[in-house]
């Protein structure tokens, strides 16, 4: 081979070896790329953040309208009416629900509810049966009737002729004033009807015995309608449980709870 044949080819040979070299280089940063690229879309910190990211924060305003739409606007009540449950003060922790078969019905359930706080929802602690008023309920009660008075209402004192119960909060009157005499509405004995009492602020003045006479709204409405002991027989207007059901009311019920009382027909 000539000196000039043999100088035409190594351009040539030259020019094969950086076209394999390019090609070469291509090829290995196309896999470099293609395999930074898998690694970082698999890299399990970072899907798990992603993923973190999706349940996380997405979900929860849903997860909040679920909640507030569920809730129930009774907060744990039954047999009542909205506009009653509304009239239940905010602060009180603390409810005795007594509702009526009908409105002309002496024959009702009592119910002891407890809440941890204002604003949360009611839960029952225990249920008996009771008795009120011989002619049922009334929302315009006046003296002689023999209805109860239907509404809300607080507890604030108590009373008995025995002595409080242990753990007993309200303030309470131990008297030998408390001796219910005649007979009931039935013609039944009133014996140990007021054993324990706890005064229902219907037209009385809270902070006093339950045997005060005082009625500030006058007397044509009557007064003195209290939560005491059955005694196997509807009432004036009182509500009358078991001798235990009052021992119970009474070592639970706490001032500082704000304790009412939620009275009337089913329903009201």
């Amino acid at each position: 081979m000539s000196k000039h044949a043999r100088a035409r080819s190594r351009p040539a040979r030259t020019n094969r070896r950086a076209a394999r070299r390019a090609a070469l280089a291509a090829t290995v940063g196309l896999v470099a790329f293609t395999a930074g690229w898998v690694y970082v879309a698999q890299d399990p910190d970072q899907a798990a953040g992603v993923a973190q990211t999706r349940t996380d924060s997405r979900p929860q305003p849903v997860d909040r309208v679920a909640r507030d739409t569920l809730r129930s606007p009774m907060q744990g009540l039954t047999g009542i009416s909205e506009q009653t449950r509304a009239r239940i003060p905010a602060e009180s922790r603390q409810l005795i629900l007594v509702t009526g078969r009908a409105v002309d019905s002496s024959e009702s359930t009592a119910t002891l509810y407890t809440r941890p706080e204002a604003g949360a929802d009611w839960v029952k602690v225990e249920s008996w049966p009771a008795r009120n008023g011989a002619r049922g309920w009334s929302a315009q009660r006046t003296y002689g009737d023999l209805t109860s008075p239907q509404g809300v209402f607080a507890l604030t004192d108590a009373g008995g002729l025995l002595s409080p119960p242990p753990g007993t909060r309200l303030p309470y009157d131990e008297d030998r004033g408390f001796v219910a005499t005649g007979r009931g509405v039935n013609g039944e004995s009133l014996v140990g009807s007021f054993d324990y009492v706890v005064a229902i602020d219907f037209n009385r003045r809270p902070g006093h015995s339950p045997l005060d006479p005082v009625k500030p709204d006058g007397e044509d409405k009557g007064g003195n309608i209290w939560l005491h002991v059955d005694h196997d027989g509807p009432s004036q207007g009182c509500v009358g449980i078991p001798k235990e059901a009052m021992r119970k009311v009474l070592e639970t019920l706490d001032p500082a709870a704000k304790p009412v009382i939620v009275m009337g027909p089913e329903g009201f």
